[in-house]
């Protein structure tokens, strides 16, 4: 076997297992918060992500990876010894992959995004010194760790507030349930077809201007506005004095909301992050065929296929660990608690994408999972758990980065 089939299949292999920790952690956030509410079974949730992610990741993901992920090495380093790229991209794949394993074992929600970066700027460190990491790109990821979950707990924070006191502490919860879920549903039909119609769907070619992609998501939205009264409708009332059973009728509105937001997350997840995984892979391929470093390299459609089917395999194997975390550890969660930390990570998701800001969805979501139990009061909250959180946050980066520099240098020294 020569060394360019061994390369492939090795860095096939590692794509595998990082794609399959992807799904053990990523894809176990995105569903978390609809096991911990009931909202579905954890074999609905598997099936739920299966749809969605490997549609994102197959209609939406990209054409075109970035040969070095998110710009953080200076590609040219690798320009006289292509091959040497190829060992950094394994070596990056590799101890980001670890350390996804670790974290989902230990139940620790963390950024795969942070994680292979954190992994590239190890190998790059080692293969060209300090100049060949782009440390600007490094400073906005770090920037994002503050910013994705405040702006996540900020946001559902509010939308649970205004769903207390407008639905949940009135004298009625069901009556005004029925009243002003379809204007609920309506937000969340416009706003998540606008985040794929507008610059989300380039791999169908649909290059919607921004009123185009309004006008749509606006048709949309209100289609699902009519539908939605039609079927509130058709529930039947409770009596007022009956508040067990009013509570109960009123979370089962919610549960569909919740249902259709984590469907919109892990649809997103699986067009944008898949690219962690099969973006190194590709750029392994094109440099084994090429022998040269390219910029941008294309996407084949079995590397995208192949990364989508083995995140739903990691969510099925071991993701029920992080799914507890998410759905249970930090605070309870119920359907309209669920949908509230759902809609905000999704709407901040699609914000600061749009805006161009490298943030992670898995921050996010913590966040808004967070501020909806502060919504509740602070002692709703594990503080612990919280705290354990935040420390593998800040682990991350230095972790993979010790990492891929280990594995670069046995690559160099062996192969």
């Amino acid at each position: 076997m020569d060394l360019n089939t061994f390369l492939l299949g090795f860095a096939i292999l590692v794509c595998v297992y990082m794609a399959c920790n992807i799904g053990a952690n990523d894809v176990a956030n995105a569903m978390g918060t609809s096991v911990g509410a009931k909202s579905l079974t954890f074999h609905q949730a598997v099936l739920v992500a299966a749809i969605a992610e490997f549609a994102g990741a197959v209609l939406v993901g990209g054409q075109v990876s970035d040969t070095v992920r998110k710009g953080m090495v200076d590609p040219g380093v690798f320009a006289d010894q292509p091959i040497h790229l190829v060992y950094g991209m394994i070596a990056a794949l590799l101890a980001a992959s670890i350390w996804l394993h670790i974290a989902s074992y230990l139940g620790w929600p963390v950024s795969t995004t942070h994680s292979i970066v954190g992994a590239v700027v190890g190998f790059g460190v080692v293969a060209g010194g300090l100049d060949a990491v782009h440390w600007p790109k490094v400073g906005s990821i770090v920037m994002s760790w503050g910013v994705s979950p405040v702006l996540g707990g900020i946001i559902s924070y509010l939308l649970f507030r205004f769903v207390s006191a407008q639905i949940l502490d009135r004298h009625n919860p069901l009556l005004r349930a029925k009243k002003l879920v379809p204007y609920m549903v309506f937000m969340v039909f416009s706003i998540l077809a606008i985040s794929m119609l507008y610059k989300g769907l380039k791999n169908l070619h649909l290059d919607l201007a921004v009123s185009q992609a309004f006008i749509i998501a606006g048709a949309i939205g209100t289609g699902a506005f009519f539908v939605s009264r039609v079927l509130v409708k058709k529930i039947k009332p409770v009596a007022v004095e009956d508040i067990p059973k009013q509570f109960a009728a009123t979370e089962h509105i919610f549960k569909y909301l919740q249902i259709i937001t984590a469907f919109y997350v892990a649809f997103a997840h699986g067009a944008n992050d898949v690219a962690n995984a099969v973006g190194p892979l590709a750029a392994v391929v094109a440099i084994l065929k090429e022998g040269t470093v390219q910029m941008e390299v294309a996407m084949p459609l079995w590397i995208l296929a192949l990364g989508g089917i083995c995140i739903v395999i990691g969510l099925l194997i071991w993701g029920t660990r992080v799914m507890e975390t998410i759905g249970k550890k930090i605070t309870e969660i119920t359907p309209s608690r669920g949908f509230c930390s759902e809609f905000g990570a999704a709407t901040v998701v699609l914000i600061c994408s749009k805006m161009g800001l490298p943030i992670s969805t898995t921050h996010t979501l913590v966040g808004s999972v967070i501020g909806v139990g502060l919504a509740r009061g602070l002692a709703s909250l594990n503080l612990d758990i919280i705290r354990k959180i935040v420390i593998s946050w800040f682990a991350t980066v230095p972790f993979t980065a010790v990492l891929a520099m280990i594995f670069f240098k046995i690559m160099m020294v062996t192969l």
